[in-house]
């Protein structure tokens, strides 16, 4: 499989490691002007070579410019984090000629962690719930894109739709109010990623929580979904429908 890659930051030097290490073949890394990688460097989506799909791992201004580029006609799987709501919408665009995936978290465990939220969301519809993520001292988006996406699974469960989250409370003085779901972030170290979701009832919590231990796991989870997308027919895909 030939792939192109788009960003070379350390999710994308991942990529590009283990696709070696699976046969395939990285054909060009697409990087901002003045950026260098060991592969052919294109800094146009206008350049790019013949490959099976591209993969993104980049960010979401350079996402944006992909998606609006019509010469840009592969198959894509998108894991950028951050402008969650344009780059579905410009998504979905593009996807009317060309497959698309797109998950801002690319591990398998997340998605199985995000049904196990939904369900709980549903039986535990009178408790409180709060949402906790912890990444590295070097990501610049918080809350992270995964914490969005626990916090808008919580809210497609038709109790839960009017849930408001809260990012601060220190400039209120007041108890918490009933919609309110709590969302925190901790920058610090090296923490590759911890998510957790708290359900607090009358005297009992539940935690659901997921742990990545390694960053090869997103890699590895694009790495999986390209070639079942390069068969696809035109369309926007997730975990859900691929």
């Amino acid at each position: 499989m030939k792939i192109i890659l788009v960003g070379y930051g350390a999710m994308g030097q991942r990529v590009a490691a283990l696709s070696e290490e699976r046969g395939y073949k990285i054909e060009a890394v697409m990087v901002p002007e003045g950026e260098k990688t060991p592969y052919l460097t294109i800094h146009s989506f206008k350049e790019f070579p013949e490959a099976d799909v591209v993969i993104d791992f980049s960010h979401p201004n350079l996402t944006l410019e992909m998606l609006e580029t019509e010469e840009m006609t592969l198959p894509l799987i998108i894991a950028t984090t951050g402008e969650k709501e344009k780059i579905i919408e410009k998504a979905k665009r593009k996807a009317e000629k060309q497959p698309v995936f797109f998950s801002p978290n690319m591990s398998y465990g997340v998605h199985v962690m995000t049904k196990l939220v939904s369900l709980a969301a549903e039986l535990l519809d009178d408790y409180d719930i709060e949402l906790l993520e912890k990444h590295h001292n070097q990501k610049v988006d918080a809350p992270s894109g995964t914490l969005n996406l626990l916090f808008d699974t919580i809210k497609e469960i038709p109790s839960r739709k009017d849930a408001i989250a809260v990012y601060d409370r220190h400039e209120k003085i007041e108890k918490r109010q009933e919609k309110q779901i709590g969302v925190s972030s901790v920058r610090a170290g090296t923490i590759v990623g911890e998510h957790d979701v708290f359900f607090a009832g009358l005297d009992e919590e539940i935690t659901i929580s997921h742990r990545a231990q390694s960053k090869d796991i997103f890699a590895n989870g694009a790495l999986q979904v390209a070639p079942k997308l390069v068969k696809k027919e035109p369309g926007f895909y997730t975990f859900d429908n691929l």
